[in-house]
């Protein structure tokens, strides 16, 4: 069984960093014939932050709620901003409901120090209110900038690989086990 992967990256700023490490695990992604990858990348979101249904809303969502629906499972990839997650990512996550429930969503962060792990812990609240199930194993990368060389290979992969596939090895087993349970009995919320 193949499951349908998106990737949420959770950054929008300028300059950021994003890009670099969805790259990284995009390519961990397509190289198991286990996973199918999508990316859905707030960057590319226009998103307005009242959560009224306006046309304008309609049209941003048209493009971004039939990839979060149709996913078996999630990546969201985040940064540490101010010790939390990015208000962007927040946003998109809040704008869906029944997209996120029942599925499983699996981690990356990056940042300073921290490596991304207080945002992370942070999301673990949200989704586990969305009935979201998060796998507990993640991909942090501290001080994200020197860990990649300037083309935006890993300077040093044996660690975040490792990482990289014990957490993609949790969300297929999580994902199979929720998309075979929803197809016995639909997820009653």
């Amino acid at each position: 069984m193949t499951l349908d992967i998106t990737l949420v990256i959770g950054s929008n700023r300028h300059g950021r960093f994003g890009p670099v490490v969805a790259d990284w695990l995009l390519d961990h992604i397509r190289h198991r014939d286990d996973l199918e990858a999508h990316v859905v990348d707030v960057a590319d979101t226009d998103l307005p932050t009242s959560l009224t249904r306006t046309p304008e809303a309609a049209d941003a969502l048209a493009g971004i709620t039939p990839r979060l629906s149709a996913a078996d499972g999630f990546v969201v990839l985040t940064p540490e901003y101010n010790h939390s997650f990015p208000a962007a990512l927040k946003n998109l996550i809040d704008w869906h409901f029944t997209e996120w429930q029942a599925k499983p969503v699996g981690f990356v962060s990056y940042g300073g120090m921290s490596g991304g792990l207080r945002a992370v812990e942070q999301l673990r609240q949200v989704f586990a209110e969305l009935h979201a199930v998060t796998v507990r194993d993640t991909v942090s990368f501290h001080n994200a900038g020197a860990s990649f060389d300037d083309r935006g290979r890993l300077k040093d992969p044996t660690g975040p690989d490792a990482a990289a596939k014990t957490m993609l090895d949790q969300l297929v087993w999580w994902g199979t086990a929720l998309k075979e349970a929803k197809e016995k009995r639909a997820y009653a919320g």
